[in-house]
């Protein structure tokens, strides 16, 4: 069977103009799956995608409002109990979101934070295996104000008291590794030991450095940190390297 020129015209036209009509979407490139292998969350609740409002049912004669953006993940202690935790799981890729939250509680308040950076294993890499793979960087910002008065009780800066729990890789050659493990040189771990109570009012954190006070410019926070007004002296802290220090712990004591 033989075609006309113009026959043959007409088909290849058809063709261009069926690809240029598929959505680009159909033609990018996916991000990677999940580290658990699981679909990510759907987003928190409250007045917006980045900002997770709540009311926590807890006792106490002061009532406080607490505000928090994290990158990627908290849990809070107040007085050696927990209070809350990120409503949005570490797992999720590019958790950010802040919170913001009303509460209960007594004077002195001992105030006691567990942050995380996201890390897919104690190599403290992400997105192994793919060309994203790389170290995060993590850091945190908080403020506590009366809910009543409307005056500044603390906030996130270098008058806390910050310990770095977990920090890897000891190289940043690891984020180049092929096949990255903790029982590598380079993508080794180094772990401090705390104490069980350490979020207790009556533990000592005299030994704790101060808190590392990151710029913005250094953070890059996004994703809910606008949504909330900081009051001047909230600073961004982490520990010493927001890259490697993965797992920190902070402390601060309101008076009253």
């Amino acid at each position: 069977m033989s075609f006309s020129p113009k026959h043959v015209t007409a088909v290849l036209l058809a063709i261009a103009m069926g690809f240029s009509a598929a959505p680009a979407a159909s033609f990018a490139q996916k991000p990677p799956p999940s580290p658990d292998g699981k679909a990510p969350p759907p987003p928190p609740g409250g007045k917006g995608p980045d900002l997770n409002e709540s009311k926590i049912d807890s006792k106490g004669a002061h009532a406080v409002l607490g505000e928090v953006w994290v990158d990627n993940w908290f849990k809070l202690y107040i007085n050696g109990k927990p209070l809350i935790e990120d409503s949005i799981s570490i797992r999720t890729e590019r958790s950010f979101n802040a919170e913001r939250f009303e509460f209960k509680t007594d004077y002195p308040m001992t105030i006691a934070f567990e942050f995380r950076d996201f890390m897919q294993d104690e190599t403290g890499l992400e997105y192994i295996g793919t060309r994203r793979q790389q170290m995060g960087d993590g850091g945190a910002i908080a403020q506590f104000r009366d809910l009543t008065s409307g005056d500044l009780l603390t906030a996130s800066g270098s008058d806390w008291r910050c310990i770095t729990v977990q920090t890897a890789p000891a190289d940043n050659s690891c984020e180049r590794e092929r096949n990255p493990d903790v029982s590598m040189a380079n993508c080794s771990q180094t772990r401090t030991e705390v104490p069980d109570d350490w979020m207790a009012p009556s533990f000592d954190d005299s030994s704790w450095p101060k808190a590392s006070v990151h710029s913005a410019r250094d953070v890059r926070p996004k994703d809910g940190f606008d949504r909330i007004s900081w009051d001047k002296s909230a600073k961004l802290i982490w520990g010493p390297d927001l890259q490697k220090d993965n797992i920190v712990y902070c402390r601060a004591v309101v008076s009253g």
